[in-house]
């Protein structure tokens, strides 16, 4: 009994749809792997960038503190928390670690300074209780060292992150225009 070429292939029909069926679904998974794996990129880019953020405000915080160029240690030691989303929840907490470091002080001349500047004009006020200036408007001072100083420091924020595990940490060098009493306290 001859069978004919058309019952001989009825099995490698069934063949060759399995083959496409298991090629599709492989193809199917490759492509949920890889588009998971781009969804973990992203969520761990916008971690990372959330956690500088939240660093970079912790260091604009600290500076602009009026307590800052007095006391920077205190002001440093405070955690700044940070909600990144807008929920009312704290997503990071940023701490300056290291300590604020002064780098170096330079006075800062009274020739410098410009007295029609108000933020000149404290550096060039007497120490006397009447506060006047020293310096008239529009006098010419050829020397001398002003009542303020500019200060250097090396900022560090850093932040921690378990839910995500980002761990970064962002320095910033930092001027600071202090009173040459203050100065002198904390840059050695």
């Amino acid at each position: 009994m001859k069978r004919s070429p058309r019952q001989r292939q009825n099995g490698a029909a069934l063949f060759v749809v399995l083959v496409l069926l298991v090629a599709t679904a492989w193809f199917a998974l490759s492509v949920f792997q890889i588009s998971s794996q781009q969804v973990q990129i992203v969520a761990n880019s916008q971690a990372e960038h959330q956690a500088t953020a939240a660093a970079q405000r912790a260091i604009d915080l600290t500076i602009s503190s009026n307590e800052f160029s007095k006391e920077p240690a205190a002001v440093a030691s405070i955690p700044v928390p940070s909600d990144v989303d807008g929920d009312g929840k704290d997503d990071f907490t940023a701490t300056l670690s290291p300590q604020p470091n002064c780098i170096r002080v330079r006075p800062i001349k009274t020739m410098e300074l410009d007295v029609a500047k108000v933020g000149d004009r404290a550096c060039l006020q007497s120490t006397g209780s009447s506060g006047n200036l020293v310096v008239a408007p529009g006098a010419v001072v050829s020397a001398g060292d002003s009542l303020c100083a500019n200060s250097e420091w090396d900022v560090a924020a850093a932040v921690s992150d378990a839910r995500s595990n980002t761990a970064i940490t962002v320095h910033q060098g930092v001027a600071v225009r202090v009173v040459a009493s203050d100065a002198k306290n904390f840059c050695k």
